[in-house]
């Protein structure tokens, strides 16, 4: 039943080799567990008991919090997979609250980093457009990875430099469009119509198909990686970098609120630990007292 899920995920989910190799690990190891401890070979009607001294175990040996979660994310999903198939009635993950965790602090990328990058792909063709604009409409709004690849030809108003971004529940907003990424944009669409003509989604791949999650990773890790030697290289790196850098700048926490689409204030505190440092730097610098 874990081989059927596991082709599942690939076939289906389309999830990349190495998040099925995970799944995959996760689920045989909690096997593993379950034979040990209660002679229980196959893992399909586990009870949340069983379950439970999994994770005792996995924290009395060491294992973080955050990696437990991701263990039992993985057994939910098998669950849930085997209620839709119809070999279970009942999740017994149902009810589990995840382990708590620290937040973990993200380090944005410096201004000269970004500008770096920007100015450093090479616009040699298609791609190399697609790729620059890609980085500009991320670090210019904000947006999230998911609202990037789901912006259409008609989200864009040229006119008004105004993007319509669709958020999280289907909420809409909207964000200016800065003068240079206007450039670009025109850039893009001019080249795009060229090589696929009317495409429905804004940014598509080198086949004109519409962008998937892992390939603007891949496109953010490439030129990132180049200047930056941070260990995050991410869009949501890029989005934390929007929002720290407008801070840095002057910008009141409400704006950012609404350019992230965040529902509540709370959501874009998470970004103000680095305006703060820069605030304590400025403060340190120009305070006549601090230099007695």
């Amino acid at each position: 039943m874990v081989e059927r899920f596991i082709d599942y995920i690939s076939l289906e989910k389309q999830y990349s080799k190495h998040t099925a190799l995970a799944y995959k690990k996760d689920l045989e190891t909690f096997q593993v567990f379950s034979n040990s401890e209660y002679g229980t070979s196959d893992i399909v009607k586990s009870s949340y008991g069983e379950i439970r001294s999994w994770i005792v175990a996995l924290v009395n040996e060491g294992v973080s919090n955050r990696t437990v979660n991701r263990k039992i994310s993985s057994l939910n999903s098998f669950y849930k997979y085997l209620q839709r198939i119809e070999e279970i009635e009942a999740n017994p993950l149902s009810g589990h609250k995840a382990l708590k965790v620290a937040k973990r602090l993200q380090v944005p990328f410096s201004e000269n980093e970004v500008a770096s990058v920007i100015e450093g792909i090479e616009l040699d063709g298609f791609a190399g457009v697609r790729d620059k604009l890609l980085v500009e409409l991320l670090y210019s709004t904000g947006m999230r990875r998911e609202e990037l690849i789901g912006l259409k030809q008609t989200s864009v108003d040229i006119h008004n430099n105004i993007l319509k971004v669709l958020g999280k529940r289907n909420k809409e907003r909207y964000v200016p469009l800065l003068q240079s990424v206007k450039k670009t944009l025109l850039d893009y669409l001019r080249i795009k119509e060229q090589e696929f003509g009317a495409t429905e989604y804004l940014l598509v791949s080198n086949k004109g198909n519409k962008l998937y999650g892992t390939l603007v990773y891949r496109i953010i890790k490439l030129y990132f990686s180049r200047e930056s030697t941070k260990v995050k290289k991410s869009p949501h790196v890029i989005r934390h970098s929007f929002a720290t850098h407008m801070l840095n700048e002057g910008a009141d926490l409400n704006s950012v609120k609404e350019l992230l689409g965040h529902s509540s204030l709370a959501s874009t505190q998470i970004y103000t630990h680095t305006s703060l440092d820069h605030l304590k730097e400025v403060y340190n610098e120009a305070h006549p007292r601090s230099k007695k």
